[in-house]
């Protein structure tokens, strides 16, 4: 898998002053900052070489600071003594925002999305500071991206990648990865990974479980796709693990209450659902029925709302609609015949929502 687009950039041999010999490992550190008491703020980093050239990749989490499943996951890579890199190298980084995951929130201090300021600047606000540094030290170091996230507060995500399918190096990244829903779509303005795509170093993210937490099979999933990615870069040995199927889904869209009241859910996420299907009961606080939320289309649930209580137009699950011809029964006897991470991870998200009058899975 080759990088399409050539550019100058940085390479991983020195770290600001810390030299990195072929076949070393070292613990870093990249200063991104002051603190209100003037401390220096640093991101630790674990840069892996292997004894050959190869590709640079890096692997990134909790640039949200509150979404620290994948900051779960790159520990469990920086700790995992069977992983002998045989060419390139990895920067691992467990917390990208710093700021943010001291307060346990997804913002800054000055209260803006950093994944909303790259590239960034050596003379704007603070976050555009902060992903000046970011950008510069480590997205221009290297050759390919992960990203890890979550869903946002009040929410749970099944796993799925997004990835601009537009752009072939980063489809063949996607599907790599190996998860079995992959969303299509560049990513919003001065994104990270949008703007890493353009800086000529394909990113891929992947989105799965809930904030605050380390969910172990959302772990699980992150690990396999990042050595599934270095193993289809011929980075490290082994064979590609895949999924039952594979979904590239064009069109998501959230299903949002009709009326104020007490959600009773009909499916979990990773759940296959047909046209017409219902999703959740709105019911009074005395369990008194008031509306149904059906699907609009033949769909797989993305995402959905962890709080049952609602008003008037919150979303309450995120539909990614199938590709035209996909029988969603026939998906769901794959997934069910392979036994397989996607079951146990569907059914591990589920247990967090009481999911009730639950259709059968096969």
């Amino acid at each position: 898998m080759g990088n399409s687009k050539a550019r100058d950039r940085k390479t991983i041999d020195e770290w600001q002053g810390v030299r990195i010999e072929p076949g070393e490992s070292r613990d870093v550190h990249l200063a991104v900052g002051e603190s209100y008491s003037s401390l220096t703020v640093k991101i630790p980093i674990h840069i892996r070489r292997a004894p050959l050239d190869g590709p640079v990749v890096f692997i990134t989490a909790a640039l949200h600071g509150d979404e620290i499943n994948g900051t779960g996951a790159i520990r469990a890579l920086i700790r995992d003594e069977q992983l002998t890199l045989l060419r390139g190298s990895l920067i691992l980084v467990p917390v990208l925002n710093m700021l943010a995951f001291d307060r346990h929130s997804r913002y800054l201090p000055d209260r803006r999305d950093l994944n909303r300021c790259f590239p960034g600047s050596t003379t704007g606000s603070l976050a555009s500071r902060f992903a000046h540094a970011v950008f510069n030290e480590i997205v221009l170091r290297c050759d390919y991206g992960l990203d890890f996230h979550t869903a946002a507060v009040r929410r749970t995500n099944y796993p799925n990648v997004r990835a601009d399918l537009t752009n072939e190096t980063v489809e063949r990244l996607a599907e790599a990865f190996g998860a079995d829903i992959i969303l299509n779509g560049v990513g919003p303005a001065k994104a990270f990974r949008r703007e890493a795509c353009k800086a000529g170093c394909p990113t891929i993210i992947m989105e799965g479980g809930e904030v605050w937490k380390v969910e172990p099979t959302i772990v699980e999933t992150a690990v396999r796709g990042a050595k599934n990615v270095l193993r289809s870069l011929g980075m490290i040995d082994g064979e590609l693990e895949r999924p039952a199927f594979q979904l590239k889904i064009q069109k998501s869209k959230w299903i949002r209450a009709e009326r104020g009241g007490f959600l009773r859910f009909h499916v979990g996420p990773g759940d296959i659902v047909e046209k017409g299907q219902p999703l959740a009961t709105n019911t009074t606080l005395l369990g008194r029925e008031r509306s149904v939320l059906t699907s609009p289309f033949p769909a797989v649930v993305i995402g959905m709302s962890t709080l049952p209580a609602v008003s008037p137009g919150e979303p309450v699950c995120n539909l990614g609609r199938l590709p035209r011809g996909t029988k969603p029964a026939e998906l769901r006897r794959q997934r069910l015949k392979e036994d397989g991470l996607e079951e146990r991870v569907s059914e591990d998200l589920s247990s967090n929502i009481l999911v009730t009058d639950r259709p059968k899975r096969g």
